[in-house]
C-alpha cells in the first residue's frame, strides 16, 4: 500500500473578500496554510487581485460570487467552495452593509436590509456548514462584529441593531450546534477611512484609544487566524481595538474628528 501523502490544507469560505478588512483577513489565512475561497458580490476586478495574492503565497484560492440577500444562493455558498476546494472547515462572515441611519430616521426598509446581510446569511451560512461537518469533525464560524456593542452611541442605528443581533445569535449558536461547530465573534475597532471621513480625521480617531492606536486589518486578520485554530474558543468575542470600547463617546468616533 503506498505512503499516505501529505494532509489536505484547511479551506476557508471569506466573506466579503475582495477588499479593504476581508482581503486582509483572506491574506492572513492563506499565510496561515488555508486554501480561500474567496467570496464577492460586484468587486470581481478586485477579488481577482485577492486571489492572485493567495495565489502568491503557495495557496489555493477561488472565485465565488454571490448576493448574500439571496437565501437560496447563501445556502449553497458552502457546497460551492467545497466543490472547487475540498470541504470547508472555516466561514469568516466579513461583509456587511453599513449605511447610516438615527433614531429619528429609522426605518424597518433600512433595518431589514440590515438584518437580511448582517445577520441572516451568517446564520445560515452557519447552519450549511454544521450541517456538511461530519459527527467526528469541527468547523468554525468567525463573525466580524464590532467594539461599538461593547460602547453603545445612537449612530448607525440599523447597522448597530443587526451586530448586537449577530453577536446574541453567535452564543446561541455555539451552544446549539457544538461540538461539531465553534462560533467566535472578532471586534474591531476604528481600522480603516469609512464614509466621507478623510485621513487626517481617520488617523486622529484611530489614536484615540487607551493604546493610543485602534485595530490595523493585520490585527484583525491575526485575531482571525487565532480564532480559526483555537479548539477550545467558542461563543465569545475577541474586541480587538486597542481599548477604543473603554472609552465612552456620545456618538460614533468618525464623526468626531475632521
Amino acid at each position: 500500500m503506498p505512503p499516505a501523502g501529505p494532509p489536505a490544507p484547511p479551506v476557508a469560505l471569506v466573506t466579503g473578500a475582495a477588499r479593504r478588512l476581508g482581503r486582509a483577513i483572506a491574506l492572513g489565512l492563506a499565510g496561515a496554510g488555508w486554501d480561500i475561497a474567496v467570496h464577492y458580490r460586484h468587486s470581481e476586478r478586485d477579488a481577482l487581485e485577492t486571489a492572485d495574492a493567495i495565489r502568491a503565497l503557495g495557496r489555493r484560492a477561488v472565485l465565488l460570487a454571490c448576493d448574500l440577500t439571496d437565501e437560496a444562493a447563501v445556502r449553497a455558498l458552502p457546497g460551492r467552495a467545497a466543490q472547487a476546494l475540498g470541504p470547508v472547515t472555516c466561514i469568516v462572515n466579513n461583509a456587511s452593509l453599513f449605511e447610516y441611519d438615527s433614531a429619528t430616521e429609522f426605518s424597518p426598509a433600512l433595518l431589514d436590509a440590515h438584518m437580511r446581510a448582517n445577520l441572516a446569511a451568517p446564520l445560515l451560512l452557519a447552519q450549511a456548514l454544521h450541517a456538511v461537518t461530519p459527527d467526528n469533525g469541527q468547523a468554525v464560524v468567525i463573525n466580524l462584529l464590532d467594539q461599538k456593542l461593547y460602547n453603545l452611541n445612537p449612530d448607525f442605528l440599523s447597522y448597530t441593531l443587526s451586530k448586537a443581533a449577530l453577536d446574541a445569535a453567535g452564543k446561541m449558536l455555539a451552544q446549539a450546534l457544538a461540538p461539531k461547530l465553534r462560533v467566535v465573534g472578532v471586534a474591531p475597532g476604528i481600522t480603516l477611512v469609512s464614509g466621507d471621513q478623510s485621513e487626517a480625521g481617520f488617523t486622529q480617531a484611530h489614536t484615540h484609544t487607551p493604546l493610543g492606536r485602534s485595530s490595523t486589518p493585520q490585527d484583525i486578520a491575526d485575531a482571525v487566524v487565532y480564532a480559526a485554530s483555537a479548539r477550545a474558543l467558542t461563543g465569545t468575542t475577541l474586541v480587538v481595538d486597542g481599548g477604543q470600547h473603554l472609552v465612552p463617546l456620545a456618538r460614533d468616533v468618525m464623526f468626531l474628528t475632521k
